[in-house]
């Protein structure tokens, strides 16, 4: 077999072969993120790094850092064992990602799903469904805290009296239905987390809408020649055939939750920093946060990716 190369003699002149000139293409597209890490963001995360294990003392002239207590490990120590809300607000934001990541997921692909079918307005539908990536933007965002009208939808935001004008998802399901107490909880969670759940999935399901219209028809129609049902061909065409970006959902889906700025932790992560001035225990706080996050990416990439079928083209 001849070897390919990146370069290739012609008439005595050393040019690129179309190999050489695809990794040229391919380095040129990913040159603008390689300076942007290079240059911007890998010098502040080993600034971040100097400031979790030192003490900082701001001057007229700029900032001295000195080592802090305990061989510099005296933040991380204070983060976990002192602070009052750093463990419990780390709890209830991996809590609150476990519940709500499932349901953006099913949300999103049932989405893609209905959003994949022939019928009048599509485009109109698919728009709609896109203003959720509008809304999560920064500005609208801001505007979107300070708006009456949301505020009221979302029932996140109610006071405890307007509560009452909800339905008790909770006694609803204990009385009616001999479901656990735990899918109990989930379901209510699910029910008054319903308006994050919307606004969390319109990236979602366009990725899945995109996968869905990549499937080849001729596979369904296969599937109806050997008389399978619609049921059999979602779960041995459409399932497996979207399992890569259940995954890639999946990963989106667990940083962008535990990335919000509506996260409580995020929130004591920065007021921590520019309100408080501690920039040492705040770098600490959120280096634990960041662990914390990459554990758990780890896990649910590794249990995902165990069940995901890829088409081998070749």
């Amino acid at each position: 077999m001849k070897k390919r190369g990146y370069l290739k003699k012609v008439q005595g002149k050393w040019k690129f072969s179309l190999l050489g000139k695809e990794a040229v293409a391919g380095f040129g597209f990913i040159l603008p993120f390689l300076i942007g890490f290079f240059g911007l963001f890998l010098p502040m995360i080993i600034r971040s790094i100097s400031f979790s294990f030192s003490n900082m003392d701001v001057q007229s002239t700029g900032y001295v850092l000195t080592p802090a207590a305990k061989n510099g490990w005296e933040h991380y120590i204070r983060a976990l064992t002192i602070d009052p809300d750093f463990n419990r607000q780390l709890l209830a934001s991996i809590v609150n990602m476990f519940t709500q990541v499932p349901l953006i997921l099913i949300f999103s692909f049932f989405m893609a799903n209905l959003l994949n079918q022939d019928f009048h307005g599509r485009a109109a539908a698919r728009s709609i469904l896109f203003f959720p990536v509008i809304l999560t933007s920064g500005v609208v965002l801001g505007l979107e805290s300070s708006d009456l009208l949301l505020t009221t939808l979302n029932p996140s935001q109610l006071t405890e009296g307007d509560m009452s004008t909800f339905v008790n998802v909770s006694s609803l399901l204990t009385e009616y239905t001999d479901l656990p107490s735990s899918v109990i909880m989930f379901l209510t969670r699910a029910v008054n987390s319903i308006y994050d759940i919307i606004i969390a999935s319109g990236v979602q399901i366009l990725i899945f809408l995109a996968g869905l219209q990549s499937i080849s028809p001729s596979l369904y129609e296969a599937s109806d020649m050997e008389g399978a049902t619609a049921w059999e061909s979602f779960w041995k065409i459409t399932f497996p055939m979207i399992s890569p970006l259940i995954l890639v959902n999946s990963i989106y889906s667990i940083i962008d939750a535990f990335t919000s700025e509506t996260n409580d932790i995020m929130v004591d992560i920065r007021n921590t920093i520019f309100q408080e001035v501690k920039y040492g225990l705040g770098s600490a706080m959120a280096w634990i946060y960041f662990i914390c996050i990459g554990v758990i990416l780890l896990i649910a990439g590794g249990i995902i990716s165990r069940h995901v079928f890829y088409v081998d083209e070749r």
